[in-house]
């Protein structure tokens, strides 16, 4: 994200809400947005979970989606050989299959960061210059628990480590008692520890923890919320509460940067984590993508999927497809 960038959302940003960006105007504005009929959108996400697709979408269904994972492990017993371990994985899922697609991003702890960036060597790069990205965890990830310096402390470490994407967690608490504003403020503040000494900056992933917002209106409004303050990616769960990414909520996500766009021009990434585990699961996931935001949603800096072992089930899958055993599900409408 670039000063140009940041400076555009913040306009963006004042504009949508219709007046500067205070507690009480993001109040007002969030308390505004229509109430999510909860039957019809777990009707939506239900129906999308369900389509049927031709033979020779499987292939490119499964190659999608380990091109869109985000490689991750967040242990506490992590290891730099752990670390090194999951690079490896990642730059080479299928030893047996050179054409098989590499992920997104490997996903780490921040104090893990450097064993990534040397384990990826010359392919630490965006994927699409086929290379891969390093994702970090940051703000006291994942409770949120910490002050704003730490958390700022946290981020930045993690950036001048060469992390290239950071995913901070909202103030689960804060956003629950309606301070809007504070949780606002904080996502700006870590936006601008993501930036660079050379005016780059590392993306921003924030985590709603839709599993702790109870209710889909929730989740919308911190949806908004996270875009307004300038978030590059509104991502669900930190993968450590249940419920983690689901269906409906993934649609409902969609359907605000679908909207976002609408109104401003600009695309935001959304990316479920947690609980998802197989092919088939992911397929559904691929569908409701491209039926709810669009087909241009699925690339890594728009679409990704938080995982540890899906990456397994998918490179099972498409062995199998490719011997003629394919077991997996007839889920995909693109072909």
């Amino acid at each position: 994200m670039s000063i140009d960038r940041i400076v555009s959302t913040a306009s963006r940003a004042i504009e949508v809400v219709g007046g500067d960006l205070t507690e009480s105007s993001l109040k007002r504005y969030l308390n505004g947005i229509p109430g999510v009929d909860a039957v019809g959108l777990e009707a939506r996400a239900a129906d999308l979970g369900s389509r049927s697709i031709k033979t020779t979408s499987k292939a490119w269904a499964l190659d999608t989606i380990i091109s869109l994972i985000d490689l991750t492990t967040l242990e506490g017993a992590d290891t730099p050989g752990k670390v090194r371990s999951l690079v490896s994985k990642g730059l080479t899922p299928d030893a047996t299959d050179p054409s098989c697609p590499r992920v997104a991003a490997v996903c780490v702890y921040g104090d893990m960061v450097p064993y990534a960036v040397e384990a990826l060597g010359a392919f630490h790069g965006d994927s699409v210059d086929g290379g891969i990205n390093v994702a970090a965890v940051a703000t006291a990830f994942p409770s949120g628990r910490a002050s704003l310096s730490v958390k700022l402390a946290d981020t930045a470490d993690a950036v001048a480590a060469g992390a290239d994407e950071i995913d901070m967690v909202i103030d689960r608490g804060a956003f629950l008692s309606g301070r809007y504003g504070q949780v606002f403020d904080e996502i700006v503040a870590v936006r601008e520890a993501c930036r660079r000494a050379d005016g780059s900056s590392a993306h921003l992933k924030v985590i709603l923890e839709t599993g702790e917002l109870n209710t889909y209106d929730n989740v919308r409004r911190a949806s908004w919320l996270a875009i307004l303050a300038g978030a590059d990616f509104i991502k669900t769960s930190t993968g450590k509460v249940a419920p983690a990414a689901t269906l409906p909520v993934t649609v409902l996500m969609l359907e605000v940067v679908r909207d976002w766009y609408r109104l401003t021009g600009e695309k935001i990434g959304v990316k479920p984590a947690g609980g998802i585990r197989a092919s088939k699961d992911a397929i559904k996931y691929v569908v409701a993508v491209a039926e709810t935001a669009g087909e241009e949603w699925l690339q890594p800096h728009l679409f990704r999927f938080g995982a540890s072992s899906l990456l397994n089930d998918v490179l099972l899958q498409r062995q199998k497809l490719s011997s003629g055993h394919y077991s997996g599900p007839d889920y995909v409408t693109i072909d």
